[in-house]
């Protein structure tokens, strides 16, 4: 039987995140203002064809997959990268300095989205906050740091867009928003879980001194359907 975090996006679809989805029993999306992600039932080509037929002209979209995809000619290939998926099941913080940690609000997307647009976390849009649990640390009224959750698959809870204002780097923000993301989730008797690119080393190692261990290898591809086209 195939692990639950081997299709996270189609198993968070099928789980807490099924209020924000839309599609069937095959294929699930989510609207373009709350993420690019979309869910295959059955990763492969077959799947990304009907993935294509649904999404109207101009659309991208991502998934996270546990084996490469032979993409369908069709789709327009805006980034593919390899992935580590790290789990917290013994997560356990070191010690890091205690900053004020703010729960982030709809008042705060616009801050949220220019922070992530300057750190490229990862995709984030002004419904993307509708995930739920996003924290960040303000100095001076500027938002430096961010933490939040994103896909819920049945009991594993992922930690997403942690990211940091350059000019505040190796000041603990992150450290400090990653262990009250992972704090919150074990509370909850769930697992926390991420993925990060495999070239990102010092991402790895702060996870890795928090307690995240690798789980597996992943894909991860963004695809844009074209404007125009003749399929």
């Amino acid at each position: 039987m195939d692990h639950i975090l081997d299709n996270p996006a189609w198993n968070a679809m099928l789980s807490f995140n099924s209020h924000l989805a839309i599609g069937n029993d095959e294929i699930r999306y989510f609207p373009e203002a709350v993420g690019p992600f979309a869910g295959l039932k059955d990763p492969g080509k077959e799947s990304l064809m009907q993935l294509f037929d649904l999404l109207p002209a101009g659309r991208i979209t991502a998934t996270v997959t546990a084996a490469p995809l032979e993409i369908p000619s069709c789709w327009t290939i805006l980034y593919e990268a390899s992935l580590l998926q790290m789990t917290g099941e013994n997560f356990s913080s070191p010690r890091y300095d205690q900053h004020e940690i703010v729960a982030l609000g709809t008042e705060h997307v616009p801050l949220m989205i220019s922070l992530t647009k300057l750190t490229n976390p990862g995709p984030f849009a002004e419904r993307t906050i509708e995930f739920g649990n996003y924290t960040g640390i303000f100095k001076s009224g500027e938002l430096v740091a961010m933490a939040g959750q994103r896909m819920h698959a049945f009991d594993y809870i992922e930690i997403s867009a942690v990211c940091t204002h350059p000019d505040h780097a190796g000041k603990g923000y992150g450290r400090t928003l990653l262990a009250g993301q992972a704090e919150r989730i074990l509370s909850s008797e769930s697992i926390p879980y991420l993925h990060v690119r495999k070239d990102n080393a010092t991402a790895i190692r702060l996870y890795e001194q928090s307690g995240f261990r690798v789980r597996s290898e992943m894909m991860f591809y963004v695809l844009e359907k074209p404007e125009a086209t003749s399929f």
